[in-house]
């Protein structure tokens, strides 16, 4: 098994996650989501808090790199389905603005395990449809929205273009970066990779049970892309990465989806690990692969792609 990394800062970290006992579940919620400082990301002539009012009101984060008009990028943040918030992505949505070239619009969904699926589906479904209405809070947006998520987020990004698309709400793009997609956690790499690479098998097992409590076959169909029937997606880039217990379900997600007939660009990163998009500060090389891969969607989002 190759346990090449892709640079010598990633092993450093990598050695220091190995060094430490991996938490058994269950996990400590209030700690997951205690406030952590992070590093800054770029600066932006535009970032806002704002709130989408309904019966469940959504925090969102608006982010503008520059005044002109500008595809909209719906941003779902990653974190096992029960942390991660505007704050712990915020340099990422500044990075995806920048290179994509985009207006972003960030979504503090409902979490478990209070709030179990499909609360967060909803949440970015009712921010994307609040995003899309002539708001000039908003400024110019042109083209149709695209959703872009890591990790969970991907999981959730996709099925909420599921519902949209169903709705009518055209999309001009999905990115899906190191997404879950099969909730039984079958594929090989959990194996392989479950266990010191930064994902740990039996905490994402104890996640994905508060998200989809008491999984039977019904739910599997409904949470579980790939025990699901998708059709009528807009362009999609998936992002894998080599030292990832979610690598393979990736993998049969983008063959998944290309056989359905959806425009898949199936980017796979060799010695990086779960996680490298918000790894930018640690890793020369999963800086680079995360400004690649938002220049790309912003092209995919555009139309001028190969």
């Amino acid at each position: 098994m190759n346990e090449i990394l892709a640079d010598d800062e990633l092993v450093r970290w990598i050695s220091d996650i190995r060094s430490q006992p991996a938490e058994a579940p269950p996990l400590d919620v209030n700690r997951l989501r205690a406030a952590r400082v992070r590093a800054a990301g770029p600066s932006l002539p535009v970032v806002r808090d704002l709130s989408v009012a309904g019966d469940h009101p959504v925090k969102v984060r608006f982010y503008r790199p520059n005044e002109r008009p500008l595809p909209l990028i719906v941003y779902v943040h990653g974190g096992a389905f029960i942390f991660g918030d505007l704050d712990s992505h915020d340099r990422t949505c500044r990075r995806l603005a920048v290179e994509a070239n985009a207006a972003v619009l960030a979504v503090h969904y409902r979490r478990a395990p209070e709030n179990p699926a499909p609360a967060a589906i909803y949440d970015v479904v009712a921010a994307l449809k609040w995003a899309i209405r002539p708001a000039a809070i908003l400024g110019g947006i042109v083209g149709s929205p695209a959703l872009a998520g890591d990790s969970a987020g991907g999981l959730i990004a996709l099925l909420a273009a599921r519902q949209l698309v169903a709705a009518g709400v055209g999309l001009s793009g999905l990115l899906l970066v190191c997404p879950n997609a099969d909730l039984t956690l079958s594929q090989p790499s959990v194996q392989q990779k479950g266990s010191g690479w930064g994902l740990d098998a039996a905490a994402l097992a104890w996640s994905l049970q508060q998200w989809v409590p008491d999984m039977d076959a019904e739910r599997l169909e409904t949470w579980s892309p790939l025990h699901a029937m998708f059709s009528g997606l807009p362009p999609t880039v998936i992002a894998t990465a080599e030292h990832d217990p979610l690598r393979d379900e990736g993998t049969a997600l983008a063959q998944k989806l290309n056989a359905a007939a959806t425009e898949v660009h199936h980017i796979r990163h060799p010695g990086l690990v779960h996680g490298f998009l918000s790894l930018d500060t640690v890793s020369p090389t999963a800086l680079e692969a995360g400004n690649n891969l938002m220049r790309k969607f912003g092209s995919v989002i555009r139309g001028d792609h190969d």
